[in-house]
Formats: C-alpha cells, sequence, structure tokens
C-alpha cells in the first residue's frame, strides 16, 4: 500500500505575500529620495548657504515621513473600511437566505470548470466550514494575504520615507560647498538604482527595468527642481 503523502503549505513562499509592504515601502523610499534631494538641489542652485540647504533637506524628511504615514493609513483604512462592509453585508446575506448563497457559491465553481454536481459538493462542504470566508474569497475576491493592513503601510512608508530621505540629507552634511551639487546628484543616483534593484529582486522582477525605471524618473524629477532654481536664483 502506498503511503498517503502529506503537504506542507506553508512550504511555498511566494512573493505576492509581500505586496502589502512592499508596495508601500518602495514608495516611501522613491519619495524620501527624490523629494529631499530635489529640495535641496533647487537650494543648492539658487546658491543657498549650507545651512539653509541642510534645513531644508530636514524640513522635508520630517514633513515628507509625517504626510507619506498620514496619507498610507487614510488611504488604506478606506479599503479595509470597504472590505469590513462588504463582509458584514455578506454576514447579514448568509443568515438571511443561506441556500441562495449556497446556489451562488455553486454557480461559481460551476462558471470556473467543475461539474454541477461536483460544483455542489464543494461549496456545500466549505460553506459548512466556514461560510462567509468561502465567499469571501470566491465571491468577494477577498484573501487574508492581500487584506489591508493600514498600520502596516503607514509605518513601512514612513520608515522608508526617512531612511530614503536621509541619503541626500547625509551628503549635505558631510560634502564641501563646492561639491555639493554634484555630489548630491551621485549619491542620490546611487541611492535610486540600488532601490530600483532592491525593490525588482524582491518582487521578482527584472533588476535592470527595475533599476532603470525608477533611475529616469527620479532624475528627471531633480532636473526640474534644479532649473527652477537657477533661472530664478531663489530658494525653492
Amino acid at each position: 500500500m502506498t503511503a498517503k503523502k502529506t503537504f506542507d503549505l506553508n512550504a511555498e513562499h511566494h512573493r505576492i505575500n509581500r505586496n502589502s509592504w512592499l508596495r508601500a515601502s518602495v514608495m516611501g523610499a522613491n519619495d524620501g529620495i527624490v523629494s529631499v534631494s530635489s529640495l535641496m538641489l533647487g537650494f543648492i542652485a539658487s546658491n543657498a548657504d549650507n545651512h539653509t540647504i541642510v534645513l531644508a533637506g530636514l524640513a522635508g524628511l520630517v514633513a515628507g515621513a509625517m504626510s507619506m504615514a498620514a496619507g498610507e493609513y487614510v488611504s488604506v483604512q478606506s479599503q479595509k473600511d470597504t472590505e469590513q462592509a462588504d463582509l458584514a453585508q455578506e454576514a447579514q446575506e448568509l443568515e438571511r437566505n443561506y441556500e441562495y448563497e449556497l446556489q451562488e457559491l455553486a454557480a461559481i465553481y460551476t462558471d470556473r470548470g467543475l461539474s454541477p454536481a461536483l460544483a455542489d459538493q464543494v461549496a456545500k462542504e466549505l460553506m459548512e466550514k466556514d461560510a462567509l470566508g468561502a465567499h469571501a474569497r470566491d465571491e468577494l475576491g477577498l484573501h487574508e494575504i492581500s487584506r489591508a493592513r493600514p498600520l502596516q503601510a503607514a509605518l513601512s512608508s514612513a520608515a522608508a520615507f526617512s531612511i530614503g530621505a536621509g541619503m541626500p540629507l547625509v551628503s549635505a552634511l558631510l560634502l564641501p560647498q563646492a561639491w555639493l551639487f554634484g555630489g548630491v546628484i551621485a549619491i542620490t543616483l546611487l541611492a535610486l538604482v540600488i532601490l530600483g534593484s532592491l525593490a525588482a529582486w524582491t518582487g521578482g522582477a527584472s533588476i535592470v527595468r527595475g533599476a532603470s525605471r525608477v533611475l529616469i524618473w527620479g532624475a528627471l524629477a531633480m532636473a526640474a527642481t534644479s532649473l527652477i532654481g537657477h533661472f530664478f536664483g531663489i530658494s525653492v
């Protein structure tokens, strides 16, 4: 007799599990690097003194991190509120008309390719175990790995923004005034390449493509802000 195989459902580690924090972290770090370096370059191009440049970068870091945290929390909390409202509605429908919900779930499985008899059996057994969970997954498309987590998104985004913004800020503290413009640009571009590569690697995408798109958009943002500071001759 062949022994029955047992499977560890947690043995495979898929990258989609990282989506809840990866998106917020990448966006936060990218925004921190680009916005603070662009702000500082605008001040540098306007011939502001080193103290003003550092102060502008620090203010941008603090304001940006708080803004990112608040924005992410409010945005993702709205998503979570919608999910909870849909689940509450589905729970009420299950209480009011269980048989209809059973047929509805079976119809979903039939549309996916199961025979009507098997679809009925699967729907019945799943709903006997966890009716709301079955409808959440297969009717509403809500899965545990993709559920909205507002606090996690807010903290990830704020921390990533602070780390990203700290790179050009540290360069302003360490480099002499004469090297500041080129130094900030060089460090920012290097940080963008590293960020794009890490994000692509973590998500299983092309490292070259990931680094390139982050680098190009970041360079355009810095160029635009530097031109404003240069032509207007004021801190921006």
